[in-house]
């Protein structure tokens, strides 16, 4: 078997997104940028196309072997037209609350697996002349940290657009064979994968358990800390199963800001974000009525495997952290504190790597009772985690599409299963973002933790003694003033409705209007096929 066809075949952790995603529970990593200025659908469709080539999965759909004997391949998209990815919206009334309510609908659609699984929605009348920009990219395609790799090509560094470069293709595509010859081959491939994943599992246990011989063992808090990630999760308000559709909420901080609590603390910036994640989930939880005293919130923290030379590679290459912290700790210097503690325990003890190296043995499972049991799996009324908690460092500097600067950046992670609520962070360009997806049913009032972020990040300030000196505010709402340090474009003297706002009128390739349920503008350049 040649290297280009293993490195065309997806990976078991991959292809897991496939097999576990189901008709309105898409598993999509996403973000919502505004930039400044008027961008024409045709001006960007132009530049992203002449982009792709350094991004040659782009142009690659996911293909499916019989019966699903092996794990899925990609393959060349014979018709790939870049009309059908890239996309542009209309607003009615322009308000952040209303660009919201469009990304919650298009991020509660699966996309079509015929096609590569990417798009482009380009959003038009923001306020403040404005253009907004929804990116989705499905995670067999990449994962959090692939996903910055792939803006960072995408867009400029530099405020000069550079010229665009020719219409190119990377490969012509390949022939596809004959089903039965693909069955064959799949049989191969599954047999290859097996012996492959269970000699890479050996390897890994010796590696976990020289790792751990090497730091003296196990950490002295073992015992105090280890059975707090063993026990089950205790479920909050929001896991329950999820229905569907989804809401997405945002805010943001001055990264400065963080930096100055963890100076002042001790600890490392994730710290200081999951912190502030728990206190604002400990807040929502006792509005519903949950009793947070003797509780815990287990948060998945994905954690970057690559080596710092691989950081653009496409694909999921992360492992996971099972973050437990008591909810009860009220005290903000407290809470913090014990989320280091709990953090550092789980780098010493090499936790990543143990959830690796499961995670490789359930890899050895035969593909097609993956792909069989994956869309029930998130019907099933288990919780191993009571959100997601993602953090990705972006550049640290302004990027450009076509000139115009991106002015915000708000990312977005899937939410499935009874995890109903999930909240995903980036740092760009001095700001760190938050993004809150939730299910409309489960959380219907999610633009709440906007504001109960607000609150936990005025206390963590007051207890570090960082914040200003007067008592200002640096958070702020839709319908407040704007003080100068803080920003959460969203109104907060009422929860959101459990149905979405209508945030525009849809209309046909042709131009004509549609029934007044439809909501938005959905066109692309010229007719796609």
């Amino acid at each position: 078997m040649t290297d280009s066809q293993i490195n065309d075949r997806l990976s078991w952790g991959d292809a897991l997104f496939l097999y576990l995603e189901r008709e309105g529970m898409p598993l999509n990593i996403a973000s919502v940028s505004v930039f400044e200025g008027e961008i024409s659908l045709e001006d960007c469709t132009r530049f992203i196309e002449s982009k792709l080539p350094s991004v040659p999965r782009y142009y690659q759909r996911v293909v499916t072997p019989p019966l699903n004997i092996a794990l899925p391949t990609w393959e060349y998209d014979s018709e790939f037209d870049i009309r059908n990815h890239v996309r542009e919206v209309t607003l009615k009334r322009g308000t952040d609350a209303e660009l919201k309510a469009m990304a919650g609908r298009i991020l509660s659609t699966v996309m079509d697996r015929q096609r590569p699984l990417w798009d482009f929605t380009l959003v038009h009348g923001l306020r403040g002349h404005r253009t907004g920009l929804l990116t989705r990219i499905h995670h067999c395609l990449a994962d959090g940290i692939a996903g910055i790799g792939v803006m960072n090509v995408l867009l400029d560094a530099s405020p000069e657009p550079r010229p665009l470069a020719k219409k190119t293709r990377p490969h012509p595509p390949r022939r596809q064979s004959d089903p039965l010859t693909r069955l064959l081959e799949g049989c191969l491939r599954t047999y290859s994968d097996v012996i492959q994943r269970a000699l890479t599992t050996q390897s890994d246990l010796l590696n976990a358990g020289e790792s751990i011989v090497a730091a003296g063992g196990w950490p002295a808090e073992f015992g105090k800390f280890f059975p707090e990630i063993t026990k089950p999760t205790e479920r909050l308000c929001f896991n329950v199963t999820y229905r569907g559709p989804q809401k997405f909420a945002w805010a943001q901080i001055p990264t400065s800001e963080i930096k100055s609590i963890r100076e002042k603390c001790g600890g490392t910036h994730n710290d200081v974000i999951l912190a502030l994640i728990t206190a604002t989930i400990r807040r929502y939880a006792e509005m519903h009525g949950d009793k947070v005293n003797r509780r815990s919130l287990r948060m998945m923290v994905p954690v970057n495997v690559r080596g710092n030379d691989h950081n653009g590679d496409l694909g999921t290459r992360i492992s996971l952290l099972p973050v437990t912290v008591p909810l009860g700790i009220r005290n903000p210097a407290r809470l913090l504190a014990a989320v280091q503690k709990r953090t550092d325990f789980l780098k010493r003890a090499h936790v990543a790597d143990l959830v690796s190296l499961a995670g490789g043995l359930a890899g050895t499972t035969p593909v097609p009772l993956q792909a069989l049991a994956g869309p029930f799996a998130s019907l099933l009324p288990i919780t191993p985690f009571n959100l997601v908690c993602t953090n990705v460092k972006g550049p640290h500097f302004p990027l450009y599409l076509l000139g115009h600067k991106m002015l915000d950046w708000y990312p977005y992670v899937p939410i499935g299963g009874e995890m109903t609520v999930n909240c995903a962070v980036l740092s760009y360009n001095g700001i760190t973002y938050f993004g809150f997806s939730g299910d409309v049913h489960a959380a219907p009032d999610l633009a709440r933790l906007e504001r109960l972020l607000r609150q936990s990040f005025l206390e963590l300030q007051r207890a570090a003694g960082t914040g200003s000196p007067h008592g200002k505010k640096v958070m702020r709402a839709e319908t407040m003033p704007a003080p100068p340090q803080f920003t959460a474009h969203s109104s907060i003297s009422a929860p959101a409705p459990a149905t979405a706002p209508t945030p525009g009128i849809q209309r046909t390739p042709k131009g004509e209007e549609l029934p007044a349920k439809a909501t938005v503008v959905h066109r692309s350049v010229g007719n796609a096929a």
